[in-house]
């Protein structure tokens, strides 16, 4: 069948440009369409930078052709990403330097092995061969010293171009910076969120953190001030989300994926992983419970058209290895380091991914100050 273009441009003007209200041929978004036989090729300009956009726009525009014009076309999606001009008066951060890729962790409830998840994930990246570092950014509830068994280390002070700079702690490889290094065990943080925010600033800004490959960050739980003072002070490259297949965890995950789409924030959400997806005793290796649900993070990955990144078991060795700060990813000839080493590479090839296709993130943009924690520029 030999494809005509107005035909093409009548079928686009059925959906919409990803946060335009007109469809994609009045608000220019569609640029070009060249058809040749069965053939077209379609060139579109969107202003939504997540990969979460480009992808939707990608399946739509290939689903209305196929729908109301041929369903056997051959279809090629060519997506570019033009950011908005900028806001006057913005607020935003700088990159570190020599720091190529800042991954968040995140969960949108505590009790779901976050910390686990990350701590597992640099130890991995570190044995793959990354330059990895990890600052601890749980202010109230730091477990990253106890994983790598380095509770006990305190952070040295190194002269770095004439300023003063804390040096990491590094252990397995990993660089590490927490805010359980400036307290005592026994010792509550009760800070309010400037406060609280000025010291991850310290950690982020103040560190001799060197050149690395990956920088991953430990966020509390929740969505709250913590994780808009980090995303306004440092462009982060994706988020990861860390959930149980548990109806009330999924509930929260699914927020948590929810604030990094929204478009103020607009940070590319790399997938989700799946953290006790099953339990599996140590005598009966093969056997598989499904204690909180079966598949409930991977299913809602799905929902969200975001990637599943895989799923961890629940091992009563990754509860003793965290516990004795040796992570349960270097142990070596086992299930669970095939488990972990799966999903590390998952991560990496979404944040390959994610770079090839949309610019680099920047910090979000705050025009004003009200309800936000101060960040030091």
């Amino acid at each position: 069948m030999k494809l005509v273009k107005q035909d093409i441009l009548k079928a686009l003007e059925t959906i919409s440009a990803p946060g335009e209200g007109q469809n994609m041929v009045e608000s220019g978004a569609v640029t070009n369409v060249v058809t040749f036989g069965d053939e077209v090729i379609v060139d579109v300009t969107i202003n939504n930078p997540s990969l979460q956009a480009k992808k939707k726009t990608e399946v739509e525009i290939m689903k209305v052709i196929h729908d109301k014009v041929y369903e056997k076309a051959k279809i090629k999606v060519n997506i570019k990403v033009e950011a908005p001009a900028k806001p006057k008066n913005e607020i935003k951060g700088n990159p570190i330097p020599g720091i190529q890729n800042i991954v968040a962790v995140a969960s949108g409830k505590g009790g779901v092995g976050k910390s686990t998840v990350t701590a597992n994930l640099a130890a991995t990246l570190a044995k793959m061969g990354f330059k990895v570092g990890v600052l601890d950014a749980d202010i109230y509830g730091p477990s990253i010293p106890i994983m790598y068994d380095v509770e006990n280390e305190r952070p040295l002070s190194v002269n770095v171009g004439g300023k003063s700079k804390m040096k990491p702690i590094e252990s397995y490889g990993v660089k590490i910076l927490s805010i359980g290094f400036f307290t005592k065990p026994d010792q509550a943080v009760i800070w309010r969120g400037p406060m609280a925010s000025k010291a991850l600033n310290q950690m982020i800004f103040d560190a001799d953190w060197g050149d690395l490959d990956f920088l991953l960050l430990d966020l509390p739980p929740g969505t709250g001030d913590i994780h808009l003072s980090i995303m306004q002070a440092l462009p982060i490259t994706g988020a990861v989300v860390v959930s149980t297949p548990q109806n009330v965890a999924l509930a929260d995950a699914k927020k948590g994926v929810a604030m990094f789409q929204q478009q103020s924030i607009n940070v590319p959400v790399l997938g989700i992983i799946e953290n006790m997806a099953y339990f599996t005793p140590e005598e009966l290796p093969e056997n598989k419970y499904y204690i909180f649900g079966k598949e409930g993070a991977k299913n809602l990955s799905e929902d969200l058209e975001v990637p599943f990144l895989g799923e961890i078991p629940l091992v009563q060795s990754i509860r003793e290895a965290g516990d004795i700060g040796r992570p349960a990813a270097l142990q070596t000839a086992t299930s669970l380091e095939r488990s972990f080493e799966r999903i590390t590479q998952n991560v990496v090839q979404e944040v390959v991914r994610r770079n090839d296709a949309l610019p680099p993130t920047e910090a979000i943009k705050i025009t004003t100050m009200a309800g936000c924690s101060a960040v030091k520029k």
